[in-house]
């Protein structure tokens, strides 16, 4: 039995551990008042330097995306290459804009149960207005890769991600800790992708700029999903906490698929073949490091809640994204097995 010190004591604790928490979210939402973009208003999409030109070969994909560092990718030629980074960069954008999609609306799931005064509504709403800008110009990108490409059109994500939104995104209800595990699945991998290809030059500058936006932005929703999910996390009853603990490193490796790995569509559209594609996505040394390393802030946030331990991490290591964990967030990283 407690004494009433101890209780004293602990609910001191919360009452601070709360507090800092909501202090936070109002930094971040300061943060997305003073400093946002606007799709159509902080990108100059009739620019002459955004033209997207077919043959324009900043669109060679780089070692910083997996199939650009690919042999088979190296070995084809100049105009092959760029028809592949044209599709590919699209392919991207469409399944950004799809993820995002499916955030909104669980954020939205989520938020309809929100207690007044509760400082996450006003947050996650900066986020979903975010986010909504993010979507457009995701879209558009897509739109005139299509029409100046002469393409019928772009794959997206998998068609079993489409067909279980509606799912997913109740969870933002029914199990939120999941769906902001969830967001973490689908915003960590893109975030790495996206930071790679900047470090490492860049593409065409359309590209560049909407990869400068969503980074800018993004940094700030992946903060408030760590954020989240070490707030509430000692709130969660055992029995969420017990399958949150498995679930965690399940839903971070489906998600980081359905972002990373093109679908069967879009790898035949791209003329990927199979055992290429194998090596490219996570049946080789180098592919196995990559997904290693798109985790390590992840691993950071799940040793801070204490469930990369014990039966789990056999989970995370059967998975294949074990290792190292980041010593702080966003620290480029390179995990070891």
């Amino acid at each position: 039995m407690r004494t009433t010190k101890e209780v004293v004591m602990n609910t001191t604790t919360n009452t601070t551990t709360k507090q800092s928490y909501y202090d936070t979210l109002r930094t971040l939402s300061q943060a997305s008042v003073d400093q946002h973009f606007q799709a159509f208003k902080d990108i100059a999409w009739d620019d002459p330097e955004f033209h997207l030109d077919p043959n324009d070969e900043r669109f060679i994909l780089t070692d910083a995306d997996e199939i650009g560092r690919h042999e088979w990718y190296k070995s084809l030629s100049t105009e092959r290459q760029i028809q592949i980074g044209v599709y590919r960069y699209a392919q991207i954008a469409k399944v950004g804009r799809q993820f995002e999609q499916v955030l909104i609306a669980g954020v939205m799931h989520h938020l309809i149960l929100a207690k007044d005064g509760n400082p996450e509504f006003r947050y996650a709403m900066h986020e979903v207005t975010e986010e909504t800008h993010h979507i457009q110009m995701f879209q558009e990108s897509v739109n005139r890769f299509v029409e100046n490409s002469g393409v019928d059109g772009v794959a997206g994500a998998p068609g079993w991600f489409a067909w279980l939104a509606p799912l997913v995104t109740s969870a933002g209800t029914w199990f939120p800790e999941i769906f902001f595990v969830g967001i973490l699945g689908g915003e960590e991998p893109i975030d790495h992708l996206q930071k790679s290809i900047l470090r490492a030059g860049g593409s065409h500058p359309l590209i560049d700029r909407v990869m400068q936006i969503h980074i800018a932005e993004e940094a700030r929703h992946i903060g408030f999903a760590h954020q989240y999910l070490e707030h509430h996390w000692q709130r969660m009853n055992p029995v969420k906490r017990r399958v949150l603990t498995y679930l965690f490193p399940v839903v971070m490796r489906l998600l980081c698929d359905v972002i990373m790995v093109p679908s069967k569509q879009a790898r035949e559209d791209m003329g990927i073949p199979k055992d290429v594609a194998q090596e490219i996505w996570w049946k080789s040394e180098e592919s196995e490091k990559l997904l290693r390393d798109l985790f390590s802030d992840v691993r950071l946030l799940a040793d801070n809640l204490g469930i990369r331990k014990g039966p789990a991490k056999l989970v995370w290591r059967a998975l294949g994204i074990d290792g190292r964990a980041a010593r702080f967030r966003a620290q480029p990283s390179s995990a070891a097995i």
